[in-house]
């Protein structure tokens, strides 16, 4: 069988907020926005490439640790391509952003650059441009 991946889920504490925050950096579509019987506030988003980012809060009695943006085990960041790093890295800054590393060349292989930057509430993101 093989496996298609299914979504990335983004914990918020203000999950409409950060979701608007995908829309304009990374041209994201929100397509639902509920709260669940769970408690929680739940903004379904899909990318322009049709990956699905769910964004929610804490469900009802639910107390979530702080996110860290620094490189940590588990799922550690996600990625996306960009065509100019250095006016995504401009742009993504003007939007709140945190340049936390790079842009690193790479000399060798489909990547020509990329760079780490801290979003809000701490997700970690990669942004790559191919060669």
């Amino acid at each position: 069988m093989a496996y298609a991946m299914n979504h990335v889920h983004l914990k918020s504490p203000d999950p409409r907020a950060t979701a608007e925050w995908y829309v304009g950096a990374f041209d994201f579509t929100i397509i639902s926005d509920v709260v669940r019987p769970v408690g929680d506030r739940f903004v379904k988003c899909e990318t322009s490439n049709g990956i699905v980012v769910n964004i929610s809060g804490e469900r009802t009695n639910e107390q979530l640790a702080q996110g860290d943006a620094n490189a940590h085990y588990g799922l550690e960041h996600i990625g996306f391509d960009v065509e100019d790093i250095n006016a995504e890295i401009e742009r993504l800054e003007s939007l709140g952003a945190e340049l936390l590393e790079g842009p690193i060349s790479v000399p060798e292989g489909p990547i020509a650059y990329l760079a780490f930057i801290k979003s809000p509430n701490d997700t970690r993101i990669e942004i790559i441009q191919p060669r």
